[in-house]
């Protein structure tokens, strides 16, 4: 948890899981929305660290500053809906509050993820997978601790703020749109090339206000529900009865999910995007991975690298709904065809072979999210260096940066010279770097980046929760003391600077649309790593940290973890 988790300020209501990423053996976290992290520091926890692995399945029960492990064997193989309900009741509270895994983590599904209150996920790097190897199955939470602030009258006021600014129904940060949640932009997405189509290959998405905000809310939209203290209320609750049963309790598809299970599939069909969500809910799958590696399924098919030999039966073509539901289910209970895919793009390509590396979408090994590097060239040298793997929440996405706003807010950082959409040099680079920090001091406050905060009132947060007089300056070297110690992690693990590399697709250009003349220049991305390299204090071309640069950050104790410079 962060050190204001708990408070009843909007954009607050977040939990982070970490471990070793079975993806790509290197770095992982992720973090979720929901109530979980308030329910848990209510409880007297700011962390729960996991070691070692269960002889049998458990959950564990935390209350009141108490916690104890507790026999899941009854309740393993559930989905996470039906393991909820029997967890209450056991434990005669139906308050209590749930992060866990479904079958796809107890199947070690390498991007299974974890799930807390059915429906806000910590979706990526694999943690699910990590909770699975453990057998346990569940953590639940019950608190009724008040939590303690240093000034109550900053904090209440604060609080108001963003409940005056929300009550005017405006846009939020981002993509977040009041009434709509993401998913909104969708037209302005193909219309710029940013909507990822059929495996990151093509340009054009000929329908995409099918599968937008919009139409969910015209549609089959029951409510918008909201996290802990937030009243910004971005989070999609639908109900579908036909042709597919899609049950409320597990939400609704947020951007990544409509645009990885939709377009990237070649997919128009709303409710099937519904459905396969409410499947990888109830599994505990990362959309974003399972829709990114179906996509690479489809096109290895299109291509006759796979046959319905290999797929069981299935017509795995691009915009085929119902075998993209079915391969949800499949991939979930690894069964088929699905237990080849639920080892991720990186790990199916290499053993089909035949060429199909050329179709798997990943950095690191996991598979990039649907933001388009081509159009975001600073987006795509972020999904190349990070830690964790591709990633779109510790990066920049440059064209938020069309909007003067954008960079008057950057001004507080130092940032005080524009640089071009497409441009990639030193100060687009220098752009990323403190953007990647600021969202990095984001993940550790456990605060979320749709609720507008500027950094100045983020510090106010920070100094009437804790009493601490933080500086901005002392928050970006967080953030980077994050990225060298993840660096030194994956470098200890065998990742190397070769890894810090896009995948073949984005060096070509789209086949059609605005993007079709365009492409990453494998040139400019070396060169503009070299720089990011080099003002990261890291060696130019192995992108090991410096020792010195360790030890100003007050970390040199892990340059013992890496080799001899």
């Amino acid at each position: 948890l962060g050190p204001i988790t708990g408070v009843p300020i909007a954009g607050n209501g977040r939990n982070a899981v970490g471990g070793k990423s079975p993806l790509t053996g290197g770095f992982g976290a992720s973090e979720g929305g929901g109530f979980f992290g308030a329910e848990l520091k209510k409880a007297g926890f700011d962390c729960i660290i996991i070691e070692g692995r269960a002889e049998k399945p458990v959950y564990l029960w935390i209350h009141d500053g108490e916690a104890e492990i507790r026999d899941a064997k009854h309740i393993w193989g559930m989905y996470i809906a039906d393991s909820q309900r029997i967890i209450r009741k056991e434990l005669k509270d139906n308050l209590v509050r749930t992060m866990q895994i479904g079958p796809g983590g107890e199947n070690l599904v390498r991007y299974a993820c974890v799930i807390n209150d059915l429906k806000h996920a910590a979706g990526r790097t694999g943690m699910g997978a990590v909770m699975g190897s453990k057998r346990l199955k569940a953590v639940a939470v019950r608190g009724h601790e008040e939590v303690k602030v240093a000034d109550p009258d900053k904090v209440r006021k604060l609080a108001k703020v963003m409940v005056d600014w929300a009550s005017a129904k405006p846009r939020g940060a981002g993509e977040v749109d009041w009434g709509l949640g993401t998913g909104a932009w969708m037209t302005a997405h193909v219309l710029s090339g940013n909507l990822p189509t059929r495996n990151f290959r093509d340009g054009l998405f000929p329908n995409p206000e099918a599968i937008s905000a919009q139409t969910i809310r015209d549609t089959i939209l029951m409510r918008m529900d909201s996290c802990y203290a937030c009243p910004l209320r971005c989070k999609k609750v639908v109900k579908v009865d036909e042709p597919w049963k899609v049950d409320p309790e597990y939400g609704g598809p947020e951007y990544e999910t409509l645009a990885a299970l939709g377009s990237n599939c070649g997919i128009d069909d709303l409710k099937a995007i519904c459905k396969a969500n409410e499947l990888c809910q109830k599994y505990t799958i990362d959309t974003i991975g399972v829709g990114a590696t179906i996509a690479f399924a489809m096109e290895c098919y299109e291509n006759g690298i796979l046959t319905k030999e290999d797929t069981g039966g299935l017509d795995l073509r691009f915009g085929n709904a119902d075998a993209m539901i079915k391969l949800v289910e499949m991939i979930g209970r690894r069964e088929g065809i699905g237990d080849l895919l639920a080892e991720g793009t990186r790990r199916a390509a290499e053993r089909i072979g035949r060429g199909a590396e050329k179709y798997a979408v990943h950095v690191k090994g996991q598979e990039v999210p649907m933001h388009e590097p081509r159009l975001k060239r600073a987006l795509g040298l972020g999904y190349a260096v990070s830690p964790t793997g591709a990633d779109h929440v510790h990066n920049i996405h440059d064209t938020s940066f069309i909007q003067e706003s954008a960079w008057e807010k950057v001004k507080a950082l130092g940032i005080l010279d524009q640089a071009p959409l497409e441009d990639l040099g030193p100060n687009k680079v220098r752009l990323l770097i403190y953007c990647t920090f600021t969202a990095i001091l984001d993940n550790c406050l456990l605060m979320c980046s749709s609720v507008p905060w500027s950094y100045d009132q983020k510090l106010e947060i920070i100094r009437a929760v804790t009493g601490w007089n933080s500086t901005m300056w002392e928050l970006m070297k967080l953030g980077e003391r994050v990225m060298n110690m993840a660096r030194v992690f994956n470098i200890r693990e065998g990742i190397t600077s070769d890894d810090d590399w896009l995948p073949d697709r984005f060096f070509h250009p789209q086949t059609a649309g605005p993007l079709s003349k365009v492409a990453v220049n494998p040139d400019e991305l070396k060169n503009a790593r070299r720089i990011y390299y080099r003002m990261m204090c890291w060696d130019e071309e192995t992108g090991v940290p410096f020792r010195g640069k360790l030890e100003e950050l007050g970390i040199g104790w892990v340059a013992d973890y890496l080799p001899r410079q």
